[in-house]
């Protein structure tokens, strides 16, 4: 495996008085969403954040003001008794990141916006050129390195999917590469003036970029003998369910392959909501979890196996595994998901219904002993036998003189012998691999490295069980074990088995939640949006919530609301449409990247965005 790289081990960096990377445990922080100058309600909401247990506390300082005014709340947050690093938050202006490196105990600023040549003009830059801008950045990031070295201050280098440079643009594309590179630039500067106390960051609201992003940073700073602490989180992940799956598939992929020392869950709440989560997140995978891991990573390489497609769907498919009732009925289709008529006798299924049902115990049809597999668009019309096909156990597997033409399922284990599958034509059968988390987390990845060794390009659902996780753990646990595999295409499907959990409609959806936010199967709307900050112009809360309901009835848009056009316009990259803050009551409203209406009332704004995307979709 040439193209891998050694496990990644961050160098320590003191952010004021607390260690950071290295063998320290991994730090959990958040962002403030009051306003930097209000001094009170700034306060107020650093110790909520420190009190549910962060480690770090984000305050935006969009100009000089709002950073001397830090130095006003750091010192009543000291005067409480309260002595957490915090850390400023810049865009656009240098002054700014002056001023609070004084103050604060870390900087984060962005190489796409901070100090780069902004063009349209789309003009290639020639190599000596680009090395004349880069030299420009240098001088002006010369005050700010000299004030970081008086004052220890720390800075994290933060670079944003959507808001590289035109520079970078032009050479690298708005590509994870482009990212890397970005921050490799700046690391290089800081280095040239002997700074060392850098943080970096790789973030994007899609998840995939994200992980990309970071695992090619690593492999480029080990190539260059850099260590840096890294930050990790996924932008604008929105709220509820999905923010949450979001971003544990994102942090947590990375954080089980060894990769990552402090994170920020972006959740569109009150940022005391992110900490739990963070919590959570970081007690699954902690320091050190990576090494437990057998020598095939799916990292910083070509996926070793891109299984065959299960079913015609866009997407991996659901597998909902029904064994633990005592006999499959019509409740438990209706609890899935499904639309039942007793009339008829017909069940029928959606978008988000599971494409295949794993059942057991029912007498009614055939002896208890036996599991049968439910395809629900061919299970429709009664329970003949003809309709549900037998699982195989590893006994009848040699013994099977020809394959059968209709979907078999094989159920396989840690301590499957993967001899017996050689038997099999893998275009045949689908394989469940059903695994305990609470024993080998990373069980799939052995099992896939035999699957490949023998090219045996089976279709596979990965079927973790988890024993007394409760639905708040789940959905973070559940997709940062899924997220990496999805992420690399190494399987065709997913199921979850909980032993706490009995409603098997929360697990459907949780199911297709995690491919929803993986990117691997989109079957509603994307709605990505900024966790708020001193910079928001409206309530996004509530916003978002209308904005969801507006669209509901729309399917596959990614739709992103943003607080401010600082951020807005560049970290929702990718969105098909975007309800972004101007001004205090006032919108602005873009498709893709482009403004189609500014300054629109904020009491007419999301009235106006869905006359636009219906327009839009009536000309196609």
């Amino acid at each position: 495996m040439d193209n891998e790289v050694k496990p990644y081990r961050s160098s320590v960096v003191f952010v004021g008085s607390v260690p950071l990377g290295g063998d320290y445990p991994i730090r959990i922080q958040s962002m403030t969403n009051t306003d930097t100058l209000d001094t009170e309600a700034s306060v107020a909401q650093c110790i909520r954040i420190i009190e549910a247990g962060a480690d770090f506390v984000r305050l935006a300082a969009q100009g000089t003001k709002e950073a001397r005014n830090l130095e006003n709340i750091k010192k009543e947050l000291l005067k409480a008794g309260y002595n957490t690093p915090l850390i400023a938050d810049i865009h656009f202006n240098p002054a700014a990141a002056e001023v609070a490196a004084e103050i604060v105990e870390k900087v984060r600023i962005n190489p796409g916006n901070y100090a780069d040549r902004r063009s349209s003009s789309g003009k290639i830059l020639s190599d000596s050129e680009y090395e004349e801008e880069l030299e420009r950045i240098h001088t002006r990031l010369l005050p700010l390195i000299n004030i970081c070295h008086r004052n220890n201050t720390a800075i994290r280098i933060g670079v944003n999917h959507g808001s590289l440079s035109a520079r970078i643009i032009e050479r690298y594309g708005n590509t994870p590469q482009g990212m890397v590179y970005s921050a490799i630039e700046f690391i290089k500067i800081f280095r040239a003036e002997n700074f060392h106390r850098l943080v970096i960051s790789m973030k994007s609201s899609d998840t995939s970029v994200m992980i990309e992003a970071n695992r090619l940073l690593v492999k480029m700073m080990q190539q260059e003998g850099y260590y840096y602490p890294l930050h990790l989180g996924v932008t604008e992940a929105g709220e509820g369910e999905d923010g949450r799956v979001r971003s544990a598939a994102g942090i947590g992929t990375l954080l089980a392959e060894g990769i990552g020392d402090t994170i920020r869950v972006s959740l569109t709440e009150e940022p005391e909501k992110e900490i739990p989560v963070a919590k959570m997140l970081a007690g699954f995978l902690p320091r050190g979890v990576s090494d437990s891991r057998v020598k095939y990573t799916p990292a910083f390489r070509t996926a070793p196996l891109r299984p065959a497609p299960l079913r015609k769907v866009n997407g991996p498919i659901v597998m909902l595994n029904m064994t633990r009732y005592e006999k499959l009925n019509i409740a438990s289709f209706r609890e899935a998901g499904f639309t039942v008529d007793e009339s008829k006798k017909e069940i029928t299924g959606g978008d988000n219904t599971p494409d295949l049902i794993i059942a057991s115990q029912v007498p009614e049809i055939i002896p208890s002993s036996t599991c049968v597999a439910v395809p629900f668009k061919i299970w429709m019309k009664n329970r003949s036998r003809k309709n549900l096909y037998p699982i195989f156990s590893p006994d009848t597997w040699p013994g099977r003189e020809s394959a059968s033409p209709d979907l078999n399922v094989i159920f396989t284990e840690p301590r499957t012998d993967i001899s017996l599958l050689s038997k099999i034509d893998p275009s045949t059968a689908v394989l469940v691999f059903t695994y305990r988390v609470s024993v080998n987390m990373f069980a799939p990845d052995e099992f896939l490295r035999s699957l490949s060794s023998r090219k045996l390009n089976f279709s596979i659902i990965l079927n973790p069980v988890f024993e007394n996780e409760s639905i708040e753990e789940l959905r973070i646990k559940a997709p940062a074990v899924l997220g990496g595999y999805l992420n690399d295409r190494n399987v065709s499907g997913i199921s979850i088995t909980s032993l706490a959990v009995a409603n098997s409609g929360i697990i459907n959806s949780l199911c297709f939640s995690i491919l929803q936010c993986t990117g691997t199967r989109i079957t509603r709307n994307i709605y990505i949006s900024c966790p708020t900050c001193g910079r928001t112009k409206f309530n996004l809360q509530e916003v978002l919530r209308k904005v969801k309901e507006k669209t509901s009835h729309l399917r596959g848009l990614k739709i992103a609301v943003m607080g401010c056009v600082v951020n807005g316009p560049g970290e929702m990259a990718g969105a098909d449409w975007g309800y972004v803050g101007a001004t205090e009551g006032k919108v602005h409203i873009y498709k893709g990247t482009e403004p189609v209406l500014k300054n629109v009332s904020e009491d007419k704004a999301i009235n106006e965005l869905l006359r636009l995307i219906e327009e839009d979709q009536a000309s196609r």
